[in-house]
């Protein structure tokens, strides 16, 4: 028998923004733990066996990895439910290598990101032609230090779309980086609180006025910050791939 642990993307929060391969892990699972802070509930009702459900939330690695060695060891199926996809700051990294102690393998089913379903309620497009065709994912320093190289000073060099989770508690330092990188105070920022969420909600603005509108709302936590002039643009050119003076392997020039 396959010795295995499924980390599945369980996608933004609204519970059809998960996977088909996801689900069906979720349905099958005899073990199930999540992260509770911030994964939506609704999600686990998915489970058809009556599972085992852990919270993550409170439980510390060496917990985590102990209920799923336990659980494979038994024989049973164990899905570990992460927020978005797994693979932004998703904490993944180290359980695999816990688990590859015991002989344990990992299948990763991703999920649909907070970025994107963050995009799609704002209905931008992160990559407009002559606008910006760069995204930065990244966040602020906090009690995680970050790289030399990637303060956000540094990346706000760039000028292009920058996507900030985990930012908006300290919303004055961000944008104070930002503006000290080189991005100019009118330039269009957006902030969406719990995208996807039935109580989302969106925040728009430049960096002059972005944090005062932040903290007017009470946004402390689970929002993600865009940047770029992407949001708001003065000008954009037209996508060569649907031209009709553009010739390409599959459609010829008219």
């Amino acid at each position: 028998m396959e010795k295995k642990v499924i980390i599945v993307g369980a996608g933004p929060g609204d519970p059809e923004l998960i996977t088909v391969k996801g689900k069906k892990a979720i349905e099958e699972a005899d073990v199930i733990i999540y992260a509770g802070s911030l994964v939506n509930k609704e999600l686990l009702k998915y489970n058809k066996k009556n599972a085992e459900i852990y919270n993550s939330a409170n439980m510390d690695l060496e917990n985590i990895i102990n209920v799923m060695v336990k659980a494979v060891e038994q024989g049973k199926k164990v899905v570990r439910l992460h927020t978005g996809d797994p693979s932004i700051y998703g904490a993944i990294k180290e359980q695999i290598d816990e688990l590859s102690k015991y002989g344990i393998d990992v299948e990763i089913i991703p999920g649909v990101s907070s970025l994107f379903a963050a995009t799609a309620s704002l209905k931008v497009e992160l990559t407009l032609p002559e606008v910006s065709q760069t995204v930065i994912i990244t966040r602020p320093e906090g009690r995680t230090p970050m790289p030399e190289k990637e303060k956000l000073r540094d990346l706000a060099k760039h000028q292009s779309t920058m996507a900030i989770f985990l930012g908006v508690s300290m919303i004055d330092k961000v944008v104070k980086e930002l503006i000290e990188g080189g991005y100019k105070e009118d330039t269009p920022v957006a902030v969406v609180y719990h995208a996807s969420w039935e109580d989302e909600k969106i925040i728009r603005g430049t960096l002059k006025d972005i944090a005062e509108k932040v903290k007017k709302e009470g946004i402390k936590k689970t929002a993600l910050i865009i940047v770029g002039e992407v949001l708001n643009p003065k000008y954009y050119a037209y996508s060569k791939l649907y031209d009709k003076e553009f010739e390409h392997g599959y459609r010829k020039k008219k």
